[in-house]
Formats: structure tokens, C-alpha cells, sequence
């Protein structure tokens, strides 16, 4: 005998899945991206974020499994410096990587969720003082209205 069981969630709960792009991506010397403050920290040991699972070159593949899997919704952080690899200039590479990645969640039906920044600060900007220097929060500010630019009407979430 089946039994219906009452939903713990709303049916408009996104179900999902969540990466940060350094942990993920890897291909961090492609394409034009810059170093990231993580492609130099000493993990010792633990992790080698240049490899990551191979998302860059896995797209497709891994967005097949979240559909099959069913996932409402795939958080995901934009790489800064892939997108701007000294902080100010701005790699076309790097956004068409992600107007894939957009346009595969849309086609699937899967909300893009994105994060503007997940500890991946472009290192030319670390080593002229990160966060502290306001040349680091005007950097900020244009590489954010780059990206509500670009994917404006296709990514309704923002973090």
C-alpha cells in the first residue's frame, strides 16, 4: 500500500546544488584568466584548486547530471579573475565561458543562483593592497555592473 506522504517543502523550494568557481573550474591558466589569491595559497596538501573537478571543461556533462538529478537550482560563483584578470580589464573568454554556463542552466530549467565573489580575489589586486586600497572597491563595483549588464534578465538571484 502506497502512502502519501506530506511534503517537508513548498513545492517552490530550489532544490539544488552549490560550488564556488576556485573549487570548481579549474583551466586557471586558460583563456585568458588571471591568478586568483587562491591559485597561491598553500593548502599543504589538501587540495589542488588548479585541477578543481574540471568544470571549465566538463560544462555540458555536469549540467546533464543535475538534470538528471532534478535540481531546481545551481549556485555558483563567477571567477573574478577569469572574468577580470587583473581586476580591470575585462576577458571576453572568461564571460562567454559563462554565457554557457548560464544559458545550459536556463535551457534546463535550472535557476542560476551567482555568487559575485567567493575568496577569489584577482592577485595583481591583492598585491597592491586587496581590500584596503579603494582601487580594489572601484575594480569591485565595475566588474559587478559588468556582469548585471551582461546577464541582466537571465539570472534572477544575485549574491
Amino acid at each position: 500500500m502506497l502512502y502519501k506522504i506530506k511534503p517537508l517543502f513548498p513545492e517552490e523550494f530550489l532544490w539544488g546544488a552549490s560550488t564556488s568557481a576556485y573549487q570548481v573550474e579549474g583551466a586557471y591558466d586558460e583563456d585568458g584568466r588571471g591568478l586568483s589569491i587562491q591559485d597561491v595559497i598553500d593548502t599543504n596538501g589538501i587540495a589542488d584548486f588548479h585541477i578543481a573537478s574540471d568544470h571549465y571543461h566538463h560544462l555540458d556533462e555536469d549540467i546533464e547530471l543535475m538534470k538528471e538529478l532534478r535540481l531546481k537550482a545551481y549556485r555558483f560563483s563567477f571567477s573574478w579573475p577569469r572574468v577580470s584578470p587583473d581586476g580591470f580589464a575585462i576577458n571576453e573568454k572568461g564571460l562567454q565561458f559563462y554565457d554557457r554556463l548560464i544559458s545550459k542552466l536556463n535551457e534546463y530549467h535550472i535557476e542560476p543562483i551567482a555568487t559575485l565573489y567567493h575568496f577569489d580575489l584577482p592577485l595583481a589586486l591583492h598585491k597592491q593592497g586587496g581590500w584596503s586600497n579603494k582601487k580594489t572597491i572601484d575594480a569591485y563595483v565595475r566588474y559587478s555592473k559588468v556582469l548585471f549588464e551582461r546577464y541582466r534578465g537571465r539570472i534572477k538571484y544575485w549574491l
